[in-house]
């Protein structure tokens, strides 16, 4: 071999080499790197603390037993999930501080929460900026229907229960003589305005409308306000705290209209602190489908026997639905989005999904509880 065919061999050696190396790569590009198998991060905000925390407690229980039983089943794709759980205590600013975290710091991929409308619409915009869907089961003001393309909801707005209860009121209980007491916070605005409107509409008069900060402990002032109003009924929409207050205080100066709430009295703290001081007051919250037994049972262990809050199977279904996207659409926020954004009757323990262009549920049903002498809030069928 001559010296130019030596040259020629080493070039020809080269160029197979360099084709072999190139192929390789290519090869290694189309197939994408190695499976990831770190888990699934999703956060879940809601109140932990303060007066609503038995809200929160039972929900986060509900999303926990949710995670085991989704983890247990092999999880995402041999992925676990990983669900950070923080305190938003049914405030803006804290849930400010909570979506920060978790979008910033932890990097989840979804979130589910608020739960109280507050927390929802401070956590709304961090969400819409990052990109990462936001779900809740329990918030219900109406403007969050137009909170962003990233925000969804497992309830009903407040623009149904408004109607509800206003047709309620003039259609089954014959009350045209309404006065109206509800805490200053987005969910008890909300749903006041939601249902003083359609009131009117149906030939309603609200006779007195007295709000009161959410953290108030004396409303003996707004109570002498509406007992002077002379109502046929009294809405009172509060939360946990402000409702045992109220209500006490309403036994004591003497009113005897029947009161009505909402559903964020579904709180068995409530009756077990007021008992006979509740007897006979109503409300109203969304209907949940017959629970499996096995649900019910799981969550008895949990909670120690507690009563489940209405929303707990509704955050049982989100984690459940998000997993069920995951293996379907893949794991990335805008998969989950997409996943959501085409959700029609997807078949959850609470309830039957259909989401439309706004994340909200299209259609709504709702039931009335009673409390008894022992504090215990039955339906009323």
């Amino acid at each position: 071999m001559n010296e130019r065919q030596k040259f020629g061999a080493v070039v020809l050696a080269v160029l197979m080499f360099l084709a072999g190396y190139l192929v390789g790569k290519n090869a290694e590009k189309l197939a994408g790197p190695p499976g990831d198998a770190s888990p699934i991060k999703i956060g879940f905000i809601g109140p932990l603390s303060g007066d609503t925390a038995n809200l929160g407690e039972n929900m986060r229980l509900a999303v926990e037993l949710a995670r085991d039983e989704v983890n247990a089943a092999g999880g995402v794709k041999g992925r676990t999930l990983d669900v950070i759980f923080e305190d938003g205590k049914c405030d803006g600013k804290e849930a400010v501080n909570a979506g920060n975290k978790l979008l910033n710091i932890d990097k989840v991929t979804a979130i589910i929460g608020g739960v109280c409308s507050s927390e929802t619409l401070a956590v709304a915009p961090l969400a819409e900026k990052a990109k990462v869907p936001l779900v809740s089961a329990a918030s219900t003001n109406p403007k969050i229907t137009t909170a962003g393309e990233y925000t969804f909801r497992f309830v009903p707005s407040d623009s149904f229960q408004g109607t509800f209860t206003a047709d309620h009121f003039v259609n089954t209980l014959k009350k045209k003589k309404v006065a109206v007491m509800y805490c200053k916070s987005d969910y008890c605005v909300g749903i006041k305005d939601a249902f003083t409107k359609k009131f009117k509409e149906l030939g309603g008069e609200v006779v007195a409308e007295e709000g009161f900060e959410r953290d108030a402990r004396d409303l003996r002032s707004q109570i002498t306000k509406v007992k002077a109003a002379q109502p046929e009924l009294v809405y009172f929409v509060s939360y946990t705290e402000g409702t045992i207050v109220g209500l006490k205080q309403m036994k004591e100066l003497g009113v005897t209209a029947p009161v009505f709430g909402a559903d964020a009295w579904d709180d068995p703290k409530i009756g077990k602190e007021l008992k006979d001081k509740a007897h006979k007051a109503q409300y109203s919250l969304p209907a949940n489908q017959s629970l499996p037994q096995e649900f019910v049972e799981a969550m008895e262990k949990r909670t120690g026997g507690k009563e489940l809050v209405v929303y707990a199977p509704r955050a049982y279904d989100i984690l459940k639905s998000l997993t069920e996207i995951m293996g379907q659409k893949g794991v990335g926020p805008e998969n989950i989005k997409a996943g959501l954004s085409d959700l029609k009757d997807w078949k959850g323990i609470a309830d039957t999904y259909s989401l439309d262009e706004n994340g909200d549920v299209l259609s709504a049903e709702y039931v009335i509880k009673e409390f008894n002498k022992e504090g215990k809030a039955k339906e009323v069928k």
